[in-house]
């Protein structure tokens, strides 16, 4: 007994009753019989009056002719998966529509079914398979009246802690950043003296040899003093921190060796060029006289670290080395520059158009996104606990062109910024660039969508929506990647018959994807939404998911990085 429509072609020259009278029996009929099946239709009344109207033409249609030229191109329920027309079935054998309308199903036994007529007559007729499409709705609203709360329902507690936190990430992303057309949250801190502006003098202040070793440039005190007296030195701390405390949590929770390589890889990637460099590597190289004339390193440094005021902590933009592993336009600043910044501009075109290009033919858009981006590390990491609670369905999927939106923005404003460095820093391009980049509150490029979408939208629905709001509906470079992995040959590979409908790849996919709509029909999955994260991999109950790719004979090459516990204990 079957609740949901998969694959009509498995029912070929079977019989098979199907049960109720909406849209999803009527589309399952029609799927079923034009795929060979003999289907009996079983509904209560004596006429239909729910169904669409086309859907009942043309089930009369193939009851008259089971040869009649009839499709469902779009299923109207979301148990029928599987579109259904004449192309799918050049060498089936005819099937039929035998409709017993006014019926009721007694009894189901392996080989046959009865049926009870409105007159009372009972009828036997052999079936294989039965189709219960008579609702599958739980009574929500019941549940309400009585008083259960319904998980997922937001109460004004939810309402409440959303928005508070919410609140909390304007401030927290407005006192990391400089934007002080917005909210100057920042700039106050500074003019106040308050944290973190006031250590460094704390520190000088301490006495004894902490002091002393504070105010000597060649000593890490020094650096690490410089460092503390800037907001970004806490956030990337705290950043990095909460990917090193909730990666090790995934790791024991998950224990797969994919699930650990990929998150020691994520703690690596994070520590290195967010916190380490930036933050205690480079500085203490530039206190103890790398970047000084003469010295080999010097021109690396004036083309990748350009030398400043020293108003945001260090005398050279050390945070550009962000840029080794947020790739273009994920992170714009070092494109988006006042004069053109030539090595930058050719890491960011290796990495954007020839590196991540690669790795996505290979192993995917996840190799990138699950594997090395900052924000895919907090949300593998942090938001492993959340990832169910992404929401799934055609309207969030629209919300995926989202994205789209914004790489057209970013590249309008690569082109005005390439006009601007061209036609000088009095023309229209760059008076435009500036206005568009951040010289228009609330909507320009910098607040609007660094600050408010992939901040404090992006952190704020952690809790709510699952970590991957930003990466799935609005992140630039995902939308680039889009394109990308139209040519990549990574796939999830199900095994369809080990497959049991149970929802649990789909239910855990923080991307929204529908991934049991391609495991029970036995298709390789290959959404572009994909992140590689490994938990439909890892928490289908009988080991159908593997990741793998075809090579250049279109033959199935699986991972040989276990991912799944049940192939795991069975050997494979």
């Amino acid at each position: 007994v079957h609740n949901r429509l998969f694959d009509p072609a498995d029912f070929s020259g079977k019989n098979v009753l199907v049960v109720g009278g909406g849209d999803s029996a009527l589309e399952s009929a029609i799927a079923l019989a034009g795929c060979g099946a003999k289907v009996t239709v079983s509904y209560r009344k004596p006429e239909f009056s729910r169904p669409k109207p086309g859907n009942i033409e043309k089930l009369q249609m193939l009851e008259q002719d089971p040869k009649a030229d009839v499709q469902v191109e779009r299923p109207s329920s979301e148990r029928v998966t599987t579109a259904f027309t004449r192309g799918m079935v050049k060498n089936a054998p005819t099937g039929s529509i035998t409709l017993a309308m006014a019926s009721t199903v007694t009894r189901i036994e392996p080989d046959k079914v009865t049926l009870k007529r409105e007159d009372g007559e009972e009828v036997v007729l052999p079936n294989d398979d039965v189709f219960s499409m008579i609702g599958r709705e739980a009574p929500l609203d019941f549940f309400r009246r009585s008083g259960l709360h319904v998980r997922g329902d937001w109460r004004p507690v939810t309402w409440i802690s959303c928005i508070a936190f919410l609140l909390f990430c304007v401030a927290l992303y407005h006192w990391k950043s400089n934007h002080p057309q917005e909210f100057p949250v920042q700039r106050w801190a500074s003019q106040a003296h308050a944290f973190p502006y006031n250590i460094p003098k704390a520190i000088e202040s301490a006495g004894g040899r902490i002091a002393q070793w504070s105010k000597s440039e060649g000593n890490f005190l020094f650096t690490l003093k410089r460092g503390l007296g800037n907001p970004s030195f806490y956030y990337t701390l705290a950043y990095c921190t909460c990917v090193l405390v909730f990666g090790i949590r995934r790791m024991r929770r998950r224990r797969t060796p994919y699930v650990k390589w990929q998150t020691l890889v994520l703690i690596a990637s994070q520590w290195i060029p967010l916190f380490i460099l930036p933050e205690l590597i480079l500085p203490w190289m530039g206190h103890n006289g790398f970047f000084e004339p003469g010295h080999p390193s010097r021109w690396v440094a004036d083309q990748l670290f350009e030398s400043y005021d020293g108003s945001l902590g260090h005398e050279r933009a050390y945070w550009r080395a962000y840029g080794f592993i947020l790739a273009f336009p994920l992170n714009v600043y070092n494109v988006f520059t006042e004069h053109p910044m030539w090595l930058w501009l050719g890491i960011s075109f290796l990495q954007t158009f020839v590196i991540i290009p690669l790795i996505i033919f290979r192993w995917g858009k996840g190799a990138y996104c699950g594997w090395i981006c900052s924000c895919g590390a907090l949300a593998e990491t942090m938001g492993d606990s959340y990832r169910s609670k992404m929401p799934h369905g055609p309207f969030w999927n629209r919300l995926n062109m989202v994205g789209q939106a914004v790489l057209l923005f970013a590249l309008a404003i690569l082109g005005l910024r390439i006009a601007g460095w061209t036609l000088g820093d009095d023309s229209w391009a760059t008076h435009w660039y500036h206005k568009l980049f951040e010289g228009i509150p609330f909507l320009s490029y910098g607040w609007s969508v660094d600050i408010f979408m992939a901040g404090i939208l992006g952190v704020g629905l952690y809790f709510w929506f699952s970590g991957r709001v930003w990466c799935r509906f609005a992140c630039p470079l995902a939308a680039l990647m889009h394109i990308y992995t139209r040519f990549s040959r990574y796939r999830i590979f199900p095994d369809k018959h080990k497959c049991i409908s149970c929802n649990v790849c789909t239910s855990v996919c923080h991307q929204g994807i529908d991934v049991m709509n391609f495991a029970n029909k036995g298709l390789p999955m290959e959404d572009p939404e994909c992140v590689r994260c490994s938990a439909c991999v890892q928490q289908c109950p009988t080991g159908v998911l593997q990741f793998g790719r075809y090579d250049g004979q279109e033959n199935i090459i699986l991972d040989q990085l276990p991912a799944s516990p049940v192939l795991m204990r069975e050997g494979k």
